[in-house]
């Protein structure tokens, strides 16, 4: 629907908060670069329950990041506590199964790190007693927290569900859509203006 509207009516995912906090925090136990910063991120929060939150991770594998992972500036992190190493080892193994997660990251650091990235995102939710959430959010290039303002069920929808299988086929599915063709546009004016 929205590829199918003009370059003047194109509808943007509207930004709810500003500044969400850099990864500065965090380590990667693969080396991968962990940064929002001129990445659109698919930001999720697992904190110490790794194990708990496999279902999760498979759904948003399956829905979301095999139909996207191939473009360049997409990537899923994951936040999770120190002592979850050996469970993260595991389950990128299991999530080679459903496509490659070179860009499917996830990133290492304390209770307090995890929690000042959350509340950095300014939604109405909270972390469970082990830093984690079934919520994962739409983070911008500018590292900006994109979501809905009018959501027909809940109003404002800071983010989704991921233990919700039809939310994340409908509702993130055409969400991440349309932030991705947002920056592919701006991106063809772009090289349109520099060869003028």
């Amino acid at each position: 629907m929205f590829f199918a509207t003009g370059v003047n009516n194109f509808v943007k995912l509207p930004i709810l908060t500003n500044n969400v906090l850099e990864l500065t925090q965090f380590t990667s136990p693969h080396s991968d670069t962990l940064q929002l910063e001129n990445k659109i991120t698919v930001l999720g929060f697992f904190g110490k329950e790794v194990e708990e939150k496999k279902a999760n991770a498979y759904n948003l594998a399956h829905k979301i990041y095999k139909k996207n992972y191939q473009f360049e500036e997409f990537q899923f992190i994951i936040l999770v506590d120190e002592s979850q190493r050996e469970a993260v080892d595991e389950l990128k193994e299991r999530l080679k199964e459903i496509a490659d997660p070179v860009h499917y990251k996830f990133a290492f650091g304390s209770s307090k790190d995890i929690e000042d990235v959350f509340y950095s995102l300014q939604t109405n939710g909270a972390l469970n007693e082990n830093f984690a959430t079934n919520l994962v959010y739409i983070i911008d290039k500018e590292r900006s927290l994109r979501g809905r303002n009018n959501d027909k069920d809940v109003g404002i929808m800071y983010g989704f569900n991921a233990s919700d299988y039809a939310e994340i086929n409908n509702k993130m599915s055409d969400d991440i859509k349309v932030v991705l063709a947002e920056y592919r546009l701006a991106l063809k004016k772009y090289k349109t203006k520099r060869e003028i």
